[in-house]
């Protein structure tokens, strides 16, 4: 265990408890698996964005699922992993680390997806992703240790999500890659290994 597992990750709970509040939201007002309904409460759409100019899209879009496997799947991702990364960085950067996680794989996803596209997508998994990438380089400064997680670990994660998101229908996996590709980034620039350990 390292030096950081007193501490308590408040943000990554506030993360999750938006998600699943407007979850349950969507649900009581429409439901989570019509696109329409969804576009409609801040899902992505290419159009919407560039020609509408709705860029907050590319935010709400983060805490909407499809369903409630979606965000059960999501959502136990980042409970499992989500705190180690924010006692790793701080509350503070871990906040802005995961919003522009998740801002960016939108905006990637949407730049590959090319400006006639009419696919409405949602979810917070280019954010986990991006914690998973995050989580990789600090282990990876750690010497391959970061409290409970090892390199081993999160490269057999990464490679089982990927190759399921390859081989299942309906998975925005350019948001995926492109997620934990800025989550390495972003952790190069925002972790710093401490100097000792207690």
């Amino acid at each position: 265990m390292g030096y950081t597992s007193g501490k308590k990750s408040y943000v990554n709970w506030l993360f999750i408890a938006v998600n699943i509040l407007y979850f349950l939201y969507l649900e009581i007002a429409g439901s989570s698996e019509d696109a329409y309904f969804m576009y409609q409460k801040g899902a992505m759409l290419t159009s919407a964005v560039l020609e509408d100019k709705e860029y907050y899209r590319l935010l709400t879009s983060m805490f909407m699922h499809f369903g409630i496997r979606h965000i059960i799947n999501n959502m136990i991702v980042l409970f499992a992993l989500g705190d180690n990364l924010e006692r790793a960085l701080g509350h503070l950067k871990y906040f802005v680390f995961y919003l522009c996680c998740g801002i960016g794989a939108n905006s990637i996803s949407m730049a590959m997806g090319g400006p006639n596209s009419m696919v409405v997508s949602a979810g917070a998994s280019g954010a986990i992703f991006g914690v998973v990438g995050g989580l990789l380089y600090a282990v990876i400064a750690n010497r391959g240790q970061l409290e409970d997680l090892t390199a081993r670990q999160l490269m057999i994660m990464i490679a089982l999500s990927l190759y399921m998101g390859y081989t299942s229908t309906g998975v925005d996996n350019v948001a995926h890659v492109s997620g934990l590709i800025l989550g390495i980034l972003f952790g190069m620039f925002l972790y710093r290994k401490p100097e000792k350990y207690r």
